[in-house]
């Protein structure tokens, strides 16, 4: 699933193409939302809200997500799409641009004054305005014994983290990503570095937390089942962890420098 980072970038390339400008054709291919024509309306802002992207036009929000498959792609008029026809869930064209919303998780139309409804529920947005390192801390420890690993990916505790940073976090911090909350020695240090990495990344199309773009070394645990870690030589493992069997991810972990 997208991470926050990358939902950053696809949001400020569509506000970059968009904002500003009158919207010369809207086609959504949801059956919801069929029927909805936003042609004529201006583009007033698309902004990125954890893993959410909304685009606020005029007195109504459209609110998409990502999930597992989704992007939103910037084209020029006429040019081919990289996508499947088929794929294609929203199409939202002004002058001298075309953009295409495929296998959107999530495709809504709402009322902009509602968009508390869609995202209220989320926690301070390491790339937003919003951003609140202590309120994020305090929603951090608020369970302390929930295992660091499953809160880490809450976005009610702060918005914008998933699985390659819950992993990679983990592993920095030298902790298991089982350890209760309430066992991290350092949650301040924790949510500092959540901020540091994310915010390194937001602007790369590669995401890198070792400082090393070579394949293979761009992420200490992360993907590296079997292999040795970069810092001590010891094969990584790897499990899933998740509240219940629908929210499992991947998780990967050093024995030696994690405990």
């Amino acid at each position: 699933m997208p991470e926050g980072d990358t939902v950053y970038r696809a949001a400020h390339k569509l506000h970059a193409a968009l904002a500003g400008k009158v919207l010369t054709r809207t086609d959504f291919r949801v059956p919801a939302f069929a029927t909805v024509d936003l042609t004529g309306r201006v583009v007033d802002e698309v902004v990125p809200r954890g893993k959410h992207i909304l685009h606020r036009i005029g007195d109504v929000t459209v609110h998409s997500h990502l999930k597992m498959e989704g992007r939103w792609d910037v084209y020029a008029p006429g040019d081919r799409w990289r996508r499947p026809a088929h794929q294609a869930r929203a199409v939202l064209d002004a002058e001298g641009v075309s953009t295409v919303g495929f296998t959107l998780g999530v495709l809504e139309i709402v009322p902009r004054e509602h968009e508390d409804t869609i995202v209220g529920h989320l926690g301070p947005d390491l790339l937003g305005p919003d951003w609140d390192p202590a309120r994020a801390e305090a929603n951090l420890v608020a369970d302390p014994a929930r295992p660091i690993g499953l809160a880490l990916l809450d976005q009610r505790v702060m918005a914008g983290l998933g699985n390659v940073y819950r992993n990679e976090l983990c592993f920095l911090r030298g902790v298991l990503p089982t350890r209760p909350v309430g066992e991290v020695s350092d949650p301040t240090r924790m949510v500092a570095l959540a901020e540091r990495l994310i915010v390194a990344n937001r602007d790369r199309s590669n995401r890198v937390t070792t400082g090393n773009t070579r394949p293979g070394q761009r992420f200490w645990v992360y993907g590296r089942d079997g292999k040795a870690c970069l810092r001590c030589g010891t094969r990584i493992r790897y499990g899933t962890l998740g509240e219940d069997a629908l929210s499992l991810r991947d998780t990967y972990w050093c024995p030696r420098c994690q405990h």
